[in-house]
């Protein structure tokens, strides 16, 4: 899949903010050429003399003079992250010194990077597929070590792989009806019936319990839509601010002082939630705090994941028992705070309704291991094997769906004792499906999609 490109692209490669380092990234035919235009070793070495793998010492400079002391890292192609000959400049972190380096190399002959430009070239040319592309963006976005850990995995191939080995079975099935349609008279063991059959029922369960781990995985990549909600004064603010760490909510013993929503992204131990403090649920003739009420049952109806807080220090209440029926269905936690206070709650009564529960103390900062431990049992998350392979986005659970339905229509065209030309035909287009996904047969505008959403030095 080879497609060098004639022209050399020069992109900051590292946050524009100041920092410690900064990196300008040059790839292209002459990206050592224009290193060479921008920067002088000390030692008077050349960039395209320097050996791949190695580094140089200098400066770098432009028309007006030296901009700063550098480090130039050489890597020749094919061995480089795009597959082209590719120098790093590594300068101080700061915003001006950085941006004027990438100014001297564009004068120098470069052109500005295209978002995802550098990735796109290493997927173009052969060093990795569209799948390992993807996860470079979900490794840049990862919030915890799960999440790191399958992108990494999947940066290291594990998803196309585990593609790929379907994909290998389907061919094999095909290849062999393609024989039988062209040597009818030949015995041909893998086209009889239940050979046949089989094979159709394995791919079936392989294309199910692939879509059925793109759940758990978008739960460790973009983190748990949760609300926090309750009657008023029982902690909601209290617990929300515990969890962030920060005064996100104001705390008052005036009941309804919340009244809009509140939102942060929070991590619970390795659980990254996507967190929002309502407005206490209860009746109310507070025009303002009617709007709040409101506010908070739609986010209620929305949310995925349901913290429900009760206050151990008080009998349940009509308001109460109302939230319990309404969110005994869904994925919910009950929160008992005020654990430090006497007891009155009848905690049975809510665990006949509500199985996870978790008892605290937000105003002392206690127990939030107990809730992360009922989040994570909840969502199965200690059953999640962040190593294996999981599908990463909706691009891929897209054409694993549609590969998976085309394969339940051939097993159902099986049964009816279709010819098994149309099975071939079924088998043919879900195939397709799966190459678009590991981008071997995906089209100029999904490949364009998906380097969109690249940063653009990377």
């Amino acid at each position: 899949m080879n497609a060098f490109s004639e022209d050399t692209i020069a992109a900051i490669s590292t946050p524009v903010a100041a920092g410690g380092i900064g990196m300008v990234r040059i790839s292209g035919p002459q990206a050592l050429e224009v290193a060479d235009r921008v920067f002088r070793s000390v030692s008077g070495k050349q960039v395209q003399q320097t050996e791949g793998y190695r580094g140089l010492y200098g400066r770098v400079h432009d028309g007006q003079g030296e901009i700063d002391e550098a480090v130039v890292f050489v890597y020749r192609a094919p061995k480089s992250y795009t597959g082209e000959n590719v120098a790093e400049i590594c300068c101080h972190g700061g915003v001006y010194l950085v941006q004027r380096t990438l100014r001297a190399c564009i004068a120098a002959g470069a052109r500005p990077a295209q978002a995802g430009e550098f990735t796109r070239r290493a997927f173009l040319n052969g060093k990795m597929s569209l799948t390992q592309a993807e996860a470079v963006m979900d490794l840049i976005a990862s919030q915890g070590q799960q999440s790191a850990q399958a992108a990494l995995q999947a940066k290291d191939g594990a998803v196309f792989s585990k593609i790929h080995q379907v994909i290998d079975r389907m061919l094999s099935i095909s290849s062999a009806l393609a024989a039988w349609v062209d040597y009818p008279d030949e015995d041909i063991d893998e086209v009889s019936d239940d050979n046949l059959r089989a094979g159709v029922e394995e791919i079936c369960r392989r294309l199910h319990d692939i879509l059925r781990g793109y759940d758990n995985g978008k739960i460790l990549r973009e983190g748990v839509s949760t609300v926090i909600v309750g009657r008023p004064n029982v902690g909601k603010s209290t617990l929300m601010n515990l969890l962030s760490g920060q005064e996100k909510s104001i705390v008052t013993q005036i009941p309804g002082t919340t009244r809009d929503i509140v939102e942060d992204t929070i991590r619970l131990g390795d659980i990254v939630l996507n967190l929002a403090d309502t407005a206490g649920l209860r009746d109310t003739d507070d025009p303002v705090e009617k709007v709040g009420v409101e506010l908070a049952k739609k986010r209620l109806d929305t949310s995925y994941l349901v913290l429900a807080v009760f206050d151990s220090s008080e009998e349940l209440s009509a308001e109460d028992m109302e939230l319990i029926e309404k969110i005994k269905d869904r994925p919910v936690v009950a929160v008992i705070n005020k654990s430090d206070l006497s007891r009155k709650i009848d905690v049975e009564k809510i665990r006949q309704k509500i199985p996870h529960i978790a008892e605290l103390s937000a105003s002392a900062g206690e127990g939030v291991a107990e809730l992360e431990a009922q989040v994570r049992a909840l969502l199965h998350l200690s059953d999640l094997d962040s190593s294996a392979s999981v599908i990463a986005n909706e691009r891929q659970r897209a054409c694993v769906e549609q590969a998976s339905r085309t394969m339940d229509q051939a097993l159902e065209a099986l049964r009816a004792g279709q010819t098994l030309d149309a099975i071939n035909v079924c088998i043919d287009s879900a195939i397709d499906s799966l190459l678009e996904l590991t981008g071997e047969r995906a089209s100029d505008a999904v490949i364009d999609q998906v380097f969109a959403r690249f940063c653009v030095g990377k």
